[in-house]
């Protein structure tokens, strides 16, 4: 805990500096292969930092984060696996320090049963999204679909952030802070929930 503390308050130095634009842009890259910590962290400091550049960085946090589902899907797809069933050095080492391989062989269900709907999930609530870019490489999802799912949940995300803070300024950081994670589920299991339900009904 102390490490995701230390490189926690290391993000946020970056708010104040000249290259916060292409740090954004190489955190949400990471943060969607193997970085612990979400990129929400800077953006938001940037956003304080000059609200009115607000939803460029929204597109620079989306552009890094969607080249960043592009290299964990590549992950996924290539260097995973020798053989079925069997892991490489690196999967090893995600599942030693990144998530475990109960929960990647978890997410590899939901693929059959949700598609675009988990990818949709993990980009915009607090779920582990490099979690699903990998997996989704290793289980051969429809790349486009993949993309189109990401694009879509990140930038909503991001943008949403962006735009919080663009319209209240700095008295919204925390109840974005507290609460915007929450909603975001929220928002998530209602949205997915209507089209499943629409799903049946037709």
């Amino acid at each position: 805990m102390n490490i995701i503390k230390r490189l926690y308050n290391w993000m946020l130095t970056w708010g104040d500096s000249r290259w916060g634009g292409l740090a954004l842009l190489l955190f949400a890259f990471a943060e969607s292969s193997f970085f612990p910590i979400p990129p929400d962290v800077l953006l938001i400091a940037l956003c304080l930092g000059a609200v009115k550049r607000s939803f460029r960085f929204a597109a620079i946090c989306t552009v890094g984060s969607i080249l960043g589902a592009m290299a964990g899907y590549a992950i996924g797809y290539f260097a995973w696996q020798t053989a079925p069933g069997e892991y490489t050095a690196l999967a090893h080492f995600f599942f030693s320090h990144v998530f475990s391989v109960e929960s990647f062989e978890k997410v590899g269900a939901l693929y059959d049963q949700y598609n675009f709907w988990i990818v949709f999930t993990a980009g915009f609530t607090p779920l582990p999204y490099k979690l699903f870019t990998i997996s989704g490489g290793l289980f051969h999802i429809n790349f486009a679909m993949f993309i189109l799912a990401s694009i879509i949940s990140r930038g909503l995300r991001f943008f949403l952030i962006a735009g919080l803070i663009w319209k209240f300024g700095a008295p919204i950081k925390s109840f974005i802070d507290k609460y915007f994670n929450l909603l975001a589920i929220l928002f998530t299991v209602l949205l997915v929930g209507s089209f499943i339900l629409l799903s049946y009904v037709l």
